[in-house]
C-alpha cells in the first residue's frame, strides 16, 4: 500500500522544480523570485536553495546587493552615514560576530527602509551578514 502522505510530497516537490525550471533564465534564478517561489510553495528559502544546488542553478541579484550581479558582482556600497539607532539594532542582532540575512530583512521591514540601506550600514560598520537564507552564502 503507497504512502499517500509521500506521493502527495513527491508530486509537490515535481511542481517546485517545474516552477524553478520555469522561472530560471540561463541558469540563474534572483533571489527575489527564489523567495516568491518558496512562499508560493510553502517551503523555506532554504530548501529553494538546495533545490537550486540539485538543479545547477545559481542565485543572483541578492537583494542585499552582496553578490550576483555582473559586471560588479556586489553592488553595495558603504553607507555615508549609519544612525546610532541603526547601528544598535543591528549589533543586538549580531549572532557571534554575523548578521544573518534574515535578521537584516527584518530590520529592513520594521525600519521600513530599503534590505540594502541595512546592508550598506553593515559595509560601513564592518559587520558581514550571514548566512544567507537560501544559502549562497
Amino acid at each position: 500500500m503507497k504512502n499517500p502522505d509521500a506521493a502527495k510530497e513527491l508530486a509537490s516537490n515535481a511542481a517546485l522544480e517545474e516552477k524553478i525550471r520555469r522561472s530560471a533564465e540561463n541558469e540563474e534564478l534572483s533571489c527575489a523570485e527564489s523567495m516568491r517561489i518558496a512562499a508560493k510553495f510553502g517551503v523555506s528559502p532554504w530548501e529553494v536553495g538546495q533545490r537550486l544546488d540539485a538543479m545547477k542553478i545559481h542565485i543572483v541579484r541578492c537583494q542585499l546587493g552582496l553578490f550576483g550581479y555582473k559586471p560588479e558582482k556586489i553592488i553595495v556600497k558603504p553607507a555615508e552615514r549609519v544612525s546610532p539607532d541603526l547601528e544598535e539594532e543591528i549589533r543586538a542582532s549580531l549572532e557571534g560576530k554575523y548578521l544573518p540575512c534574515v535578521s537584516a530583512w527584518a530590520i529592513a521591514a520594521g525600519r521600513k527602509i530599503p534590505k540594502m540601506a541595512v546592508s550598506s550600514a553593515c559595509e560601513t560598520l564592518k559587520i558581514k551578514i550571514k548566512p544567507c537564507q537560501i544559502g549562497a552564502f
